[in-house]
């Protein structure tokens, strides 16, 4: 029979690695328009961004869904960081010159491509250069800034080279995801519960 330290640290240990299974999906969203464009413009042009983050896979989903522009798609990145959040403008942090299969030469489109962050060519050699050096100071940094609201989606055109449509990313509070980690957080105290009854 174990002593009731060693049951505690035991249910401790065993809850932290639930935890650390469970892991995290961070979801950031932004709406896209010619207004937030810097300088603003009055294209009609408008969109959707949402990006998920898995801080124990080290992934990055991109989905995107864009209409309307004046122009025909150029380049779609994630610009960071700014000086100040929600406004000015910042380098490319991600892959250049565009989003691998970013749909080109269209008005209108969808997209989703799930990035690996542990690999250089999902960043703008740059970005990397100005933050660290590695591409793991690299996806600090890029998700530093994007929860501090100082990162941008950003997609370019014939018609505005330097942008048609952006939105700032801000994170989106998921109570899904806050309920599944509450349930299987559950699930590991009933197995305790189980198991340490005897």
């Amino acid at each position: 029979m174990k002593t009731p330290v060693a049951k505690f640290l035991a249910i401790l240990s065993f809850l932290f690695l639930c935890g650390l299974a469970q892991g995290s999906l961070i979801h950031y969203s932004a709406s896209l328009n010619g207004p937030s464009e810097s300088p603003p413009n009055a294209s009609l042009g408008t969109g959707t961004a949402d990006v998920f983050y898995n801080d124990v896979a080290h992934t990055m989903e991109v989905m995107v869904s864009f209409t309307g522009l004046t122009g025909t798609v150029t380049a779609s990145h994630i610009h960071a960081g700014t000086a100040v959040p929600n406004a000015g403008t910042a380098g490319v942090a991600t892959t250049v010159p565009t989003f691998t299969g970013f749909p080109g030469g269209a008005t209108s489109g969808t997209y989703d491509h799930t990035f690996d962050m542990t690999l250089a060519s999902s960043y703008n050699p740059a970005f990397v250069t100005a933050n660290g050096g590695t591409t793991a100071s690299a996806e600090v940094a890029l998700f530093s800034f994007m929860n501090a609201g100082r990162a941008y989606l950003n997609i370019h055109s014939t018609s505005f080279a330097g942008g048609e449509i952006r939105g700032f990313l801000h994170n989106v509070p998921d109570a899904g995801s806050t309920i599944a980690m509450l349930g299987g957080a559950l699930a590991c105290l009933a197995l305790l519960r189980r198991r340490f009854a005897n």
